[in-house]
């Protein structure tokens, strides 16, 4: 197989491209963060742009990977360098096909404080009782808060373990799903959802009436069924198609 081409679909590249524009066009990412999904033919492998600003990403700005973050195809272009985020989830998370970590503006307080990040939006039901918080210095000290290491992607993983979603004391998120569609529907949610939250604190007036664990579960199987709704819209925007 040539260096520069990966054995997949047209359309998977097509979709990965299409997931980094909808998530930078919806203000999820900026000029920082990335979108990968493990290789649909071979599940030691992952997909994920090289080192670009997401709403710059093409089909051919797309590299290979194995699990441990080694460039496979395109020699010679820089990487991300938080690309173990990515490779340390697939390893111990075979039900995780598609991720995303994102610098998400309004999640990051909620990393920072006690405040409590759950769902109080159905459409973030997947965020489920619980949302763990990655303190990178619990483990390893002052850094420069980067999961640039594959220790600190294998902490971050164990962190994370079953959930959805992590949060990233500093930095960001890391959100994780079943497909491309899925995780950007969650990437989404998980920015309104903070967005609605700091409101309702905001607001007072007594207790937050977050979505009940049972709650969170039942809506959660219900949303799956209508998250492709909004996929072809963001994408025809985000692709500038019609």
């Amino acid at each position: 197989m040539p260096q520069n081409v990966i054995d997949v679909a047209p359309e998977i590249l097509d979709d990965l491209v299409a997931a980094n524009r909808i998530l930078a066009d919806q203000g999820i990412l900026d000029a920082f963060g990335h979108v990968s999904i493990r290789h649909p033919g071979n599940p030691d492998h992952y997909l994920m742009s090289r080192w670009l600003a997401p709403a710059l990403v093409t089909a051919e700005d797309i590299v290979e990977y194995d699990l441990e973050s080694v460039a496979l195809t395109h020699p010679g272009l820089q990487l991300y360098s938080e690309r173990y985020i990515h490779s340390e989830i697939y390893k111990v998370r075979s039900d995780v096909h598609a991720i995303v970590h994102s610098h998400s503006p309004t999640v990051v307080p909620f990393g920072v404080t006690h405040a409590p990040f759950r769902p109080i939006l159905h459409n973030a039901a997947f965020l489920g009782d619980f949302v763990p918080v990655f303190d990178i210095r619990e483990k390893f000290g002052p850094s420069d808060m980067l999961v640039n290491r594959k220790e600190r992607g294998t902490e971050l993983a164990r962190v994370l373990a079953k959930h959805t979603t992590a949060l990233m004391r500093g930095h960001g998120d890391v959100v994780v799903g079943s497909n491309i569609q899925n995780v950007v529907w969650r990437a989404y949610y998980t920015e309104i959802n903070a967005r609605m939250l700091a409101q309702a604190i905001a607001i007072g007036g007594g207790p937050i009436m977050y979505l009940s664990a049972e709650e969170a579960v039942l809506t959660d199987a219900s949303m799956q069924r209508v998250e492709a709704r909004p996929w072809k819209l963001w994408k025809q925007k985000a692709l500038g198609r019609s």
